[in-house]
């Protein structure tokens, strides 16, 4: 990359997490076969509206391949608490990856992986080649990934702007390097990783805030004024240290694309215009315009 050149800048997309959010979004759609297509197109504006706003050089759209052995060794009760995908759902997922390869997008997906791990994992790739890159979705998990080549587009934000450390901090009350072992304290019902009872995340922030981290904390625990949140914290300081590694993302997955192929690539105009008559999208069919336009333009 020479210096005339600007940045690359890499958008990574949740893609279980956007799928989720676009059929809660829109609770009733259907295809000229009756078959449900809130998800699909949800998912399509919603990844239209990002583009226009962040603009991205790169696209990847990572999917959950399964959970983590090392995390379900940890924890056997991790993220067992989930309700079943909703009926009308994985049908529609099932044929996302078709509509992002017609419209140029790379996709991934290994089985036995969580997506949370590949997102980091090419966060940091990207980083060590020089690029920007924005992670798209609301799990806090992530916010352990901001410095200044790696922000957060959180859907959940109204101001549509990338997330730095200032923003982490304004969220969490603590620096993006201390959000592991605020988590480690805090707990995820999300994911159903218990914390230190009685400790919520101002009672978290007060702590880190005070001694810096969790091994510090564990260290000068005496100094801890509150009897009994000296005792609870002694007595799940195993859990902690179980929650620091489940928290904690794997950010050195081998395989994958390489990062140059995640470049668009041209729409496939036939592809795209078969699946929106068969889903109904009349009007995605006619933001193609004409077969030979759309050839030469972006669905962005």
């Amino acid at each position: 990359m020479s210096e005339s050149e600007p940045t690359p800048r890499l958008l990574l997309v949740d893609g279980h997490a956007y799928a989720y959010r676009a059929f809660h979004a829109i609770r009733s759609l259907n295809g000229p076969d009756g078959a449900p297509t809130n998800a699909l197109y949800g998912f399509i504006k919603m990844l239209q509206k990002m583009e226009g706003i962040l603009k991205p050089t790169h696209r990847l759209v990572i999917w959950d391949g399964g959970l983590a052995e090392e995390r379900m060794a940890e924890l056997p009760g991790y993220k067992q608490q989930r309700p079943p995908m909703p009926e009308g759902l994985a049908v529609q997922i099932d044929q996302m990856p078709g509509w992002l390869a017609a419209a140029g997008y790379s996709s991934w997906e290994q089985d036995g992986t969580e997506a949370d791990d590949w997102i980091g994992t090419y966060a940091k790739r990207a980083e060590a080649a020089g690029w920007n890159t924005v992670v798209a979705s609301s799990d806090k998990d992530f916010m352990q990934l901001v410095n200044d080549r790696i922000g957060l587009f959180n859907p959940n934000d109204k101001t549509e702007k990338v997330w730095g450390a200032a923003e982490v901090v304004a969220k969490s009350g603590v620096e993006p390097a201390q959000i592991v072992d605020w988590l480690s304290l805090v707990g995820d019902a999300v994911d159903n990783i218990p914390g230190v009872p009685g400790v919520g995340p101002k009672t978290a922030t007060d702590l880190l805030r005070r001694f810096g981290s969790v091994e510090a904390l564990f260290s000068r625990l005496t100094e801890v004024k509150s009897d009994r949140q000296r005792a609870e914290l002694l007595g799940a300081m195993e859990n902690v240290r179980r929650n620091q590694r489940m928290v904690t993302l794997k950010c050195s997955l081998e395989g994958g694309p390489d990062l140059a192929s995640l470049a668009p690539t041209p729409l496939d105009v036939p592809t795209l215009r078969d699946l929106y008559r068969r889903w109904g999208f009349r009007s995605l069919l006619s933001e193609l315009g004409t077969e030979e336009a759309a050839g030469q333009g972006s669905l962005f």
